[in-house]
């Protein structure tokens, strides 16, 4: 984990701070709740000692209706407390949602590094409940400790030897707990770790399922799942061997702690020391303590899995940024002149490029490494190790990277769709622009998609368009990228699985539909390539050839293998 970054202490106490004032609120009520409970049996004692053995009618209703009042009290308290302690813990899990996912939307990026989605989203509601009912268990702990402080001090009422024995063993059985629990933590930390790479792995063979299908790599994908999901299995099993263990371990301490605090109040009795109301009242007041030493036991477990959980929020927070934060915003109208200056970044070495604004520029390359690499540094997903890439002549590094990303606009290959309306997912960039989008539909070919379907345009897509074909997926996310209408758009091999007469059709408007914008174009389809002002050929990571895309195919045996293949 980063140095000064957010740690797993931290992040409980954030959480907990977040909601101080309803769980200070609970924990009051709830002390409430637990003092009229522990003073249920002392008003039992009374009731036999000044009413039952002496036959006095009006002693007896005016105990009883003590009793009453109790009761009313504590049940009142009890739900009242419970409403807020819930919402408690709800509240706090949804503020670290909100905080997980702006980490995770940062336009510097970095929390998604080594991460597959499928872990995030299990860290955003599992690891964020977990963490959340810490918030929820505190004021139960509160309670509990009120109840014990309470018992305790009646005891000494009833008997200094029983009042001390419960005060001077409390603080040994809380610490027996809280060191029980310990290895329920580091076990409950794998089973989240687990949990979420098997959540993760699921997600992932399911986005590519039509690919495994198609490539008959069914049986090979369940293996890799089953092996997942046995570790993750394991692992669930240790952590609920341990939080067994653990409330077992508890119970029995609680239970010897009480039976021994029974025992001495029944010598006491016998001795003379105690009457037979109070030694009723100290009987109840022994197993009243089951209760709040089974809900200290229960705090504890959740203590443990809270700070498990929290470690791991902790290291999605706390990933560096995988760019630095620029200051400088692009002038409104940017012009979108793209440059790139000595750029090295994994399979490039050392490219320059001038791509003037208002130009309309293909880019062959073969390495499909090489084309990625060029899409992170024209996205500024990650900045080059060497070199500079240049907007209107500012570096994107002194740029604000979401101010950077109004302007430029990289839209991959395997841009997923979104769970709603076709028309709502090409409007998704479009800022209300009616006519912009009437015009990506059209350039784009997507009108022909909507057309097609029951509800036209306000058809509801599945999750990541899957009720569309390969191709109409394409067309409906080029309508989103064009509808956008950023001032310099890269586009990654946006035709592949289109038609040869659709992707014609497409070839010819969009240089109408970008015309004065500067759109890069990183493919290798001829119909594409032949509307572009120019074409810049990478090989090796570095420009071999630029030229028109007939005159490279009529010279250049290399680009003719690419485009013609």
């Amino acid at each position: 984990m980063p140095t000064g970054g957010p740690t797993g202490g931290l992040v409980l106490r954030q959480a907990i701070r977040g909601q101080r004032r309803r769980v200070i609120t609970a924990s009051l009520l709830g002390m409430t709740h637990q003092g009229c409970e522990a003073l249920v049996p002392v008003v039992i004692g009374a009731t036999i000692d000044t009413a039952v053995a002496t036959g006095s009618s009006s002693a007896l209703l005016r105990l009883l209706i003590v009793l009453a009042v109790l009761f009313l009290v504590l049940s009142t308290c009890y739900r009242i407390s419970a409403r807020i302690t819930e919402g408690s813990g709800e509240l706090a899990a949804h503020r670290l949602r909100l905080d997980l996912a702006t980490r995770v939307l940062d336009p510097r990026g970095g929390a998604d590094a080594n991460r597959l989605p499928g872990a995030l989203t299990s860290i955003a509601t599992n690891d964020a409940r977990r963490v959340g009912s810490v918030a929820t268990v505190i004021a139960y702990g509160v309670s509990a400790v009120a109840a014990l402080v309470i018992s305790a001090v009646a005891l000494l009422r009833i008997s200094v030897p029983l009042g001390l024995l419960v005060l001077l063993g409390i603080p040994p059985l809380l610490w027996l707990g809280h060191r029980i629990s310990r290895p329920l933590e580091q076990r409950s930390e794998a089973e989240q770790e687990r949990a979420a790479h098997a959540s993760g792995v699921a997600a992932d063979l399911v986005s590519g399922l039509r690919v495994l299908k198609g490539m008959g790599a069914e049986s090979a994908a369940v293996a890799r799942y089953r092996t997942t999901s046995q570790d993750s299995l394991s692992a669930a099993l240790r952590a609920a061997r341990s939080r067994a263990g653990h409330e077992g371990a508890v119970l029995a301490l609680t239970g010897v702690f009480i039976a021994v605090i029974g025992v001495v109040g029944a010598y006491l009795a016998m001795d003379g020391s105690i009457s037979v109301g109070d030694l009723v009242a100290a009987v109840g007041l022994a197993q009243f303590l089951l209760g709040p030493f089974q809900l200290l036991g229960y705090v504890n477990a959740e203590l443990a899995q809270g700070r498990a959980s929290a470690k791991r929020i902790a290291e999605v927070l706390a990933s560096p940024e995988a760019v630095g934060t620029g200051h400088d915003v692009p002038a409104d109208g940017a012009a979108g002149h793209v440059a790139l200056r000595g750029v090295t970044l994994g399979a490039l070495r050392g490219v320059d490029l001038e791509l003037p604004a208002g130009s309309l520029t293909g880019i062959v390359a073969r390495d499909a490494a090489a084309a990625n690499d060029l899409l992170v540094c024209l996205a500024r997903e990650s900045d080059p190790s060497e070199g500079a890439v240049e907007l209107d002549g500012t570096p994107l590094t002194s740029l604000d990277p979401d101010a950077l990303r109004r302007v430029v606009l990289v839209a991959h290959h395997d841009a997923d769709l979104f769970e709603s309306t076709l028309l709502d997912n090409v409007r998704a960039g479009a800022a209300d622009d009616t006519s912009a989008v009437e015009r990506a539909l059209r350039a784009s070919a997507a009108d022909d998609v909507a057309r097609l379907l029951p509800d036209g345009g306000d058809t509801l897509l599945a999750e990541r368009g899957r009720s569309l074909s390969g191709g109409q997926r394409q067309r409906v996310a080029l309508a989103r990228a064009l509808a956008a209408d950023r001032p310099v758009l890269v586009l990654h091999d946006p035709t592949t699985a289109v038609d040869t007469v659709t992707e014609s059709h497409i070839a010819a408007r969009l240089r109408e539909v970008r015309r004065d914008r500067t759109t890069i174009l990183v493919t290798t389809s001829p119909a594409l390539l032949a509307v572009t002002d120019r074409v810049i050929v990478l090989e090796d990571g570095a420009v071999q050839a630029t030229g028109r895309h007939t005159e490279l195919l009529a010279a250049d045996a290399t680009y003719r293998a690419a485009v013609l293949a």
